[in-house]
C-alpha cells in the first residue's frame, strides 16, 4: 500500500507541470527548482508532536526570510540564495493564478546581489590552434571539427547543436535554425569555414548511422559511436579532449567556444543588439557582460600600444 503525495509535493509538481508544458522551461530549471523548493519545504516539515504537515500556503514573508537568513549562516552563496528567491516567487505566482494564495509572500524578498562573472573566453589565436587538427582521415575528428566550428562559427548553446537536425541548416543562405531557451526559434548565420567542415561531417555521417540509430534520431546533425543522436555529456568530453590534445594548458568546456564568439563579433562590430540576436538573449543587460570583455581587451591594446600608457622599465 502506497502513501499518498502529500499536499505541498502535489502542488509543487502541478506548478512544475505549468512551467514545462505551459512556459516551455527547460528540464535542468525544472530540477532547480524542485530541487530549491523541495528544501525548503523539508526544511519546514513539523516535527513528530505537531499534528499539522506543512503547506505552502501557511508560509508568510517573515518565515522566508528566516530561511534565506538560515542560508546565510550556513555560509550559502548569493547565487544559491538567489535561485531559492527565483523559485519560491514563481511558486507563489502560480499559485495566485490558481486563487489558493491572496498576496506573494515572495515578492519583497531582499538578497545579497550575486558577484557578476564574466564569461571566459578563448583568444583568436588559441582558437585557431584548437581549430588546427586534422580531421580527414578519422569520423570521430571529422564530426568534432564540424561541432567546433559550428559552436564558434554561430554561438550556439551546448543544448541547441545537441538538438539541431540535419534540415535545420539552409544551404543556400548559410543559416542554421535553432531552439533556443523556452522553445524560441531563431536563425544564425553560418561561416564559410564551418560550413565546410559541416559537409565535410555529412560525407562522413552514414558511418555512424545504422539499425541501432532510433527512428526520433535519424535526421539528428550529430550522431555519436552509439549510433544515435550524440548527447550534451558527450559533447563536452569531445570539447575536453581536444583542448588537451591540442595543448591548450586549461579546461575548455562548450560555453567557452559561445563566450568566445560573443565577444569576438563586439569587438570587431561594436553592435551590442546584434550579439544580443545572434545570441538569443531575451534581456539586452544579459548580453552587456560582454561589454565588459571587449572594454578589457581594448584597455589591454591600450596599456601596450600607447606611449602615454607604457610603464616605465
Amino acid at each position: 500500500m502506497t502513501t499518498a503525495e502529500p499536499r505541498w509535493q502535489q502542488d509543487l509538481e502541478q506548478y512544475l507541470s505549468y512551467l514545462r508544458f505551459e512556459r516551455g522551461y527547460a528540464n535542468r530549471t525544472l530540477q532547480t527548482y524542485r530541487q530549491q523548493l523541495s528544501l525548503f519545504a523539508s526544511s519546514h516539515q513539523p516535527s513528530g508532536t505537531e499534528p499539522a504537515e506543512f503547506s505552502w500556503l501557511q508560509q508568510t514573508e517573515t518565515s522566508l526570510q528566516s530561511y534565506l537568513a538560515n542560508g546565510r549562516r550556513r555560509g550559502l552563496s548569493a547565487r544559491s540564495l538567489a535561485l531559492t528567491v527565483a523559485s519560491l516567487r514563481g511558486l507563489y505566482r502560480y499559485l495566485q493564478q490558481q486563487q489558493q494564495v491572496s498576496d506573494n509572500p515572495a515578492q519583497y524578498l531582499t538578497i545579497p546581489k550575486p558577484k557578476a562573472k564574466l564569461p571566459k573566453n578563448l583568444d583568436i589565436d588559441t582558437l585557431q590552434h584548437l581549430l588546427s587538427f586534422d580531421s580527414s582521415d578519422d569520423v570521430l575528428a571529422c564530426r568534432d571539427k564540424a561541432m567546433l566550428e559550428l559552436f564558434y562559427s554561430s554561438g550556439l548553446r551546448l543544448a541547441e547543436l545537441v538538438g539541431s537536425n540535419i534540415n535545420d541548416i539552409d544551404w543556400h543562405e548559410q543559416l542554421i535554425r535553432v531552439r533556443g531557451k523556452g522553445s524560441k526559434e531563431r536563425q544564425i548565420p553560418i561561416g564559410s569555414v564551418a560550413l565546410k567542415a559541416l559537409q565535410h561531417w555529412l560525407s562522413q555521417r552514414h558511418l555512424l548511422l545504422g539499425d541501432a540509430t532510433p527512428e526520433a534520431d535519424q535526421n539528428a546533425l550529430f550522431l555519436s559511436k552509439q549510433q544515435q543522436r550524440i548527447s550534451a555529456r558527450q559533447v563536452r568530453q569531445r570539447v575536453e579532449h581536444w583542448a588537451k590534445v591540442q595543448g591548450l594548458g586549461q579546461q575548455l568546456h562548450p560555453h567557452m567556444l559561445r563566450h568566445s564568439f560573443a565577444s569576438h563579433v563586439l569587438q570587431s562590430s561594436g553592435d551590442l543588439r546584434a550579439v544580443q540576436d545572434l545570441l538569443g538573449h531575451a534581456n539586452l543587460s544579459t548580453t552587456q557582460v560582454y561589454t565588459h570583455l571587449d572594454f578589457q581587451h581594448l584597455a589591454a591594446v591600450y596599456d601596450n600600444a600607447h606611449p602615454r600608457a607604457r610603464k616605465k622599465t
